[in-house]
């Protein structure tokens, strides 16, 4: 079995798993998140590899984080990720990625990213579950964050938290590769 395939199926599984523990119907979920009841069958089915934003979209409406929903299997008490391990979730084709480090749910999803952005790419996010916030700190080159609308350039070796409940993004509009850690911390379910 692939990667993909296996990534894959660990979804469907993991989907279906939190759907019916967290006694969300269908519909209940699709309401929830925003992602339609027909694509939520098919990844509960194994059937589709959905994009980072529905994955992310049904991760918050679960109340988990996306490395819940990726997770193979719980392992054992400290989960090491080794360079080049993290689970790519968006690439761009200039060489821009994102990729999921780690994450957990305890105490509501916490997950850490790590970005690479060429030049004149970037990322944008939907809003999050109010309460939500990032935090992210900038290893290379000169980010630009937008929160609602507005531009904060941010150079290498500076930090920045946010409320997530807001549309925000991550570009580059430098002439130099961008990378930066990123730390979410999102509300457990009520």
């Amino acid at each position: 079995m692939t990667d993909l395939e296996e990534l894959t199926q660990a979804l469907a599984r993991n989907l279906k798993k939190w759907r019916v523990e967290r006694q969300f119907t269908l519909d209940a979920l699709a309401a929830r998140s925003g992602v339609s009841r027909g694509m939520i069958i098919q990844i509960e089915q194994a059937r589709t590899n959905p994009s980072v934003g529905t994955t992310v979209k049904l991760a918050d409406a679960l109340g988990v984080s996306i490395t819940t929903l990726l997770d193979h299997d719980r392992g054992p008490r400290v989960q090491v990720v080794l360079p080049g391990e993290g689970v790519r979730m968006w690439s761009a084709p200039g060489g821009s990625s994102a990729a999921m480090l780690t994450g957990d749910d305890r105490r509501g999803p916490l997950e850490l990213w790590a970005y690479r952005l060429e030049p004149g790419e970037g990322a944008d996010s939907d809003p999050h579950p109010a309460g939500t916030v990032e935090m992210l700190h900038v290893t290379a080159g000169e980010l630009t964050l937008v929160v609602d609308g507005e531009d904060v350039a941010l150079p290498a070796g500076s930090a920045a938290t946010f409320e997530a409940n807001v549309p925000h993004g991550y570009h580059n509009r430098g002439a130099e590769t961008a990378e930066m850690t990123l730390a979410v911390s999102i509300p457990p379910v009520g």
